[in-house]
């Protein structure tokens, strides 16, 4: 598979994406490496990192506990006091190997020690490989809130190699099987519609889905780098979808859900916002219900979760002047930011998702 280009760094799939690593490593002077790794990849994953890397440099291993629970400046100033215990320096290198977590926190460790040192992702999770790990978002959590601290600074490359899905467990990919579909719910309606039919899909085209999954994210990403407008698309699902993962993170009554259970529940209770503001059609949306359905199962809300999640809102980043901001289907494979929803309609979203 071709590299593909971003902003300022390559994207490299596969076998060729350790002959592009030890490349680079032989071109730039470090001083050191360290790989930042949770305790899952620490044992499933790095045993094939490792013998892929060709370097004579010293190589530090960071572990830090699994879950979004530890995605915070918590975890983040225990990493930045072992990197200068350690002797990191300007010249070091952070290479993450994990998840989302770890690409978001390690990226954002990375961009803040000493002003910024060099990083470079290595995602090992369906979700970080086509979205996390993708676009240059490097943050950590406020308490139960998503992604609240951050800075967007790239990459010097990311390697995308499937070996690593072999290790997941199926909620697992699940979880990143909702941004895939999101990529064609928001993007491309031949991409969404591969999906719709799962037993047509085999191993093989995996790695095509994922390819085009990155590419979708990249093109959108490359034109909008800043989300000052076309970037916002990729929010589809999110606005609701963030507000539900924190609430069933912090609500102790709660089963904590993966990104891409909340993200598909987000996208079901959005797609009908859309179809009440006569943005797509209802055959549309029961297609996406229906789609989403087939891989998810729904969520369960009591009436009490409502407004606790309305109330989560508030705190979403795409908010602007205290106004609560929508990405919102505009028939299927087209998007229109910027949209508005009364308290009502997203309360008769949820009473219709529960019905």
């Amino acid at each position: 598979m071709k590299p593909i280009e971003a902003n300022g760094y390559s994207i490299f799939f596969n076998e060729n994406a350790y002959e592009a690593l030890n490349s680079h490593l032989a071109e730039n002077q470090y001083s050191s490496i360290f790989i930042f790794v949770d305790s899952d990849t620490n044992e499933y994953c790095l045993p094939v990192f490792l013998p892929n890397l060709e370097t004579d440099l010293n190589i530090e291993i960071i572990e830090f506990e699994p879950g979004e629970n530890n995605k915070n400046i918590e975890t983040c100033v225990e990493l930045w006091n072992v990197l200068t215990d350690l002797g990191a320096d300007r010249k070091s290198l952070v290479i993450n190997v994990g998840g989302g977590v770890v690409t978001d926190m390690g990226g954002f460790v990375a961009s803040t020690f000493k002003r910024g040192i060099d990083f470079i992702n290595v995602p090992t999770t369906l979700l970080a490989m086509v979205d996390a790990s993708v676009g240059g978002k490097n943050g950590i959590d406020l308490g139960s809130l998503k992604n609240q601290i951050g800075v967007i600074n790239v990459p010097k490359m990311v390697l995308i190699d499937t070996t690593y899905l072999e290790t997941l467990p199926q909620n697992q990919m699940r979880s990143g099987l909702a941004e895939m579909l999101k990529h064609g719910l928001i993007f491309d309606k031949k991409y969404w519609s591969l999906f719709l039919d799962l037993n047509n899909l085999n191993t093989g085209d995996l790695d095509t889905l994922i390819y085009q999954s990155v590419e979708i994210k990249n093109t959108i990403v490359t034109q909008d780098p800043k989300e000052n407008g076309l970037r916002k698309s990729l929010n589809f699902g999110h606005t609701l979808g963030h507000a539900i993962e924190s609430y069933f993170l912090e609500n102790e009554n709660k089963t904590s859900l993966l990104h891409g259970e909340a993200i598909a529940a987000g996208m079901i209770l959005e797609s009908y916002i859309s179809l009440r503001k006569d943005l797509i059609s209802n055959m549309e949306f029961e297609e996406i219900k229906n789609g989403i359905d087939n891989i998810f199962e729904r969520v369960v809300f009591e009436e009490k979760d409502i407004q606790p999640i309305l109330e989560l809102l508030i705190h979403d980043k795409k908010n602007e002047y205290g106004t609560i901001q929508f990405a919102l289907l505009d028939g299927i494979g087209g998007i229109s930011t910027g949209q508005k929803a009364d308290n009502e309609l997203i309360i008769d979203a949820f009473l219709e998702y529960n019905s």
